[in-house]
């Protein structure tokens, strides 16, 4: 099956190998886990809890979702801008530069799109209608992080790739001509193409794999990027990490922290931040606006869709968090944004429609499946 991907072989392996992270026959997250992420009375959820198990785990209607086309038109005022398209894709502007964050326009997070996690919800835009990009960046290589069909779509055009130690493989192996990706090492950096932005790849407490054989076959890895202006931070996904104080010493401070806050569980702390703790790595990373991602798309876990917007809309003002919660395909500039709407819960109230209503419903059927 073409959407497992590949694995690394050659001089691709040999450097994979190198690495400080790398230890029998796959990446280890070497650093100690934090006492207490994982609850030690949580059971593992079974499959058929994670299929049938729950409940409210998807919205009763469609969310509500913006067209940032006409946004995009301009450059940002403050020279910073993110726009939520769904789950962990975010297309990023900073100082100039546009970039992509895991992309995913597919219809399931799974090898198959005949079956697996179906996505509730689409993408904010077509994948066509995105605006001219510098670079894709992409974290690791799980379903709902690199996508087979969004990287053939993409591997159509001359973008620059991104991405962790080994992932490469997958993208070659599906259309990326291989001078088109960057493979990084945690702490190592690469500058944008053409642009003033450097991507830094930064430690994360997560796994990999896309088969049953593959485990730990690649690397995972958080991304800062640092313009000449400004800093963002973009977790991928993690468990909570002691690491993240060392990446705001070398790499910080930040203006926009994206960190992933859906898709958790008791017995899952030491692999997912979940809202709570996503509110600790904020803090270790010293601060700065909060965008969280890796909800509002997916139902990858037992919890209610809307948990995690709404722990944290309790949580983060008693913290002085600048927490930004954008409706899908809403541009937002950290700098101008003061204060949080809940809109998500107009959804299973049935409350009204959002005033800019996606308007192309006939483009939002998968053109990539």
């Amino acid at each position: 099956m073409k959407s497992l991907g590949a694995r690394a072989q050659g001089l691709r392996l040999e450097r994979m190998q190198a690495s400080a992270q790398w230890r029998d026959g796959g990446f280890r997250n070497l650093a100690p886990i934090r006492p207490g992420l994982r609850d030690p009375a949580a059971k593992m959820p079974t499959l058929a809890e994670f299929v049938c198990g729950g409940t409210r785990r998807v919205p009763a209607a469609p969310l509500p979702a913006l067209d940032p086309r006409g946004h995009w038109l301009q450059p940002p005022a403050s020279g910073l801008r993110a726009t939520w398209i769904g789950h962990s894709t975010v297309l990023l502007e900073i100082d100039g530069a546009r970039l992509l964050t895991d992309p995913v326009w597919g219809r399931r997070a799974s090898p198959s799109q005949l079956a697996g996690p179906k996505r509730f919800q689409p993408a904010a835009v077509p994948l066509a209608a995105l605006p001219p990009l510098d670079a894709v960046l992409i974290s690791h290589d799980h379903y709902d992080h690199l996508c087979h069909p969004t990287i053939r779509a993409l591997a159509q055009t001359e973008l620059p790739f991104i991405t962790s130690l080994g992932v490469g493989a997958h993208l070659q192996a599906w259309g990326v001509a291989p001078e088109r990706i960057t493979e990084l090492d945690w702490w190592e950096s690469h500058r944008v193409p053409g642009t003033g932005v450097e991507v830094t790849a930064t430690p994360s407490q997560h796994f990999s794999g896309r088969g049953l054989k593959d485990r730990n076959a690649t690397l995972w890895s958080g991304l800062a990027m640092r313009g000449p202006r400004h800093r963002v931070f973009f977790s991928g996904d993690t468990g909570l990490t002691d690491q993240y104080a060392e990446i705001r010493e070398r790499l910080g401070p930040f203006d926009l922290v994206m960190l992933e806050v859906g898709a958790f569980h008791p017995a899952w702390g030491d692999i997912h931040l979940g809202p709570e703790n996503a509110l600790q790595a904020l803090q270790l990373l010293g601060g700065g606006a909060f965008l969280p991602v890796h909800w509002g798309t997916f139902s990858l876990a037992m919890h209610a869709w809307d948990d995690p917007a709404e722990t944290l809309l309790a949580q983060a003002p008693r913290q002085g968090v600048h927490l930004l919660m954008p409706r899908l395909g809403e541009a937002v500039e950290p700098a101008q944004v003061d204060g949080v709407t809940p809109w998500w819960r107009s959804v299973d109230s049935g409350g009204s429609a959002p005033a800019e209503p996606l308007r192309w419903p006939k483009t939002l059927a998968w053109p990539l499946d």
